[in-house]
């Protein structure tokens, strides 16, 4: 059954953060994102052990941190001290880094370190004992008792998706289209087989921008930034793997020839010059756009598909309002969702 969080972003003022999680907690959505990009936005760690100290059931994470810029035994200790002050609520969602690490001058780590990373992180900050720089590592503090925090990786090429079905709980992924979704998910679930591993048990998070509008032109206006953002990432895939079709499907490399420049300081900014290339079919099929019934429809297509979690990243004008929509009209058409 399909289950909802929402992605704020760590905007100054902080206290907005908290203020649309708690309303969306209210709302009785089950997890609370934010991302991690330390020059774009605010230092997120902080605001996170705010937010679990003024929150007291939605899960928080999040909406991906990495490896890179943090060191990986930092970010595993980070999450077992908020998992401690949240009473067991962490989720981490995790990626190579793309935002965080390219503002710096450095490039998103290499696809064998990170899956060195995780294999070490997930075990670590829930207490386990790890080897580390040849070192013997142990988080001795974490309370037995806590529940286990879940370790979700971002990716959309075959090697990060591999990684991804042998080492994570579940797969995020940054766009709503259902062709696209099943594919990431057959990709991981393949690795997670060879490993040995449950490929059923690997959860899928679908992260899109959602706006329930009569006004469907205006409401695509307003999404053209996250197609364009996913873009960077599938440009890299290009470089790699090129467009015919045999390593990645068309449908998620077709929109991007179009593509001229992006530029960070408009990352996840509603008119942001680098979304103008963008088409309105692109929008409708990466995002969830128009009315309460027609996100519904949506949203049951991807719930029967075995998308796990829909995640709103809540960055288009309205905030709101999207909130109380999903609350009052989308979440109680969902069975397991409190009503």
């Amino acid at each position: 059954m399909l289950s909802f969080g929402v992605t704020v972003l760590p905007d100054p003022p902080y206290q907005r953060l908290i203020e649309l999680t708690k309303l969306a907690e209210s709302h009785g959505f089950e997890y609370g994102w934010t991302y991690d990009s330390h020059l774009l936005w605010q230092e997120s760690m902080p605001v996170m052990a705010l937010l679990a100290d003024q929150t007291s059931t939605i899960k928080l994470g999040h909406m991906v941190t990495n490896p890179a810029t943090r060191d990986p035994t930092v970010l595993a200790s980070a999450y077992a001290t908020l998992q401690d002050i949240s009473n067991g609520r962490m989720i981490m969602g995790i990626g190579r880094g793309d935002s965080a690490v390219r503002t710096v001058g450095r490039q998103p780590m290499k696809v064998a370190e990170f899956e060195e990373a995780l294999k070490m992180i997930k075990p670590f900050m829930n207490g386990k004992e790890v080897t580390w720089n040849e070192k013997q590592l142990q988080l001795k503090w974490v309370r037995p008792e806590q529940p286990e925090i879940e370790m979700h990786v971002a990716g959309y090429g075959p090697k990060a998706l591999a990684v991804a079905g042998r080492q994570g709980d579940g797969v995020i992924i940054q766009l709503a289209d259902p062709d696209i979704i099943q594919w990431i998910m057959e990709t991981a679930r393949k690795a997670a087989t060879e490993a040995g591993r449950d490929p059923a048990a690997l959860k899928c998070i679908v992260s899109a921008p959602s706006h329930i509008s009569d006004d469907i032109a205006d409401a695509r206006e307003q999404v053209r930034w996250f197609p364009a953002m996913v873009s960077n990432h599938v440009q890299d895939l290009i470089d790699r793997y090129g467009t015919d079709g045999s390593t990645i499907p068309q449908a998620l490399t077709d929109y991007v020839e179009a593509r001229k420049f992006y530029d960070y300081s408009e990352h996840s900014r509603v008119g942001a010059k680098h979304g103008e290339f963008v088409t309105d079919e692109i929008c409708d099929r990466f995002c969830v756009l128009g009315d309460s019934a027609g996100a519904t429809k949506k949203l049951k297509e991807l719930e029967s598909i075995g998308v796990d979690q829909f995640n709103i990243y809540l960055m288009t004008h309205n905030q709101e309002e999207t909130l109380e929509a999903y609350g009052s009209d989308i979440l109680p058409q969902f069975a397991g969702v409190a009503a």
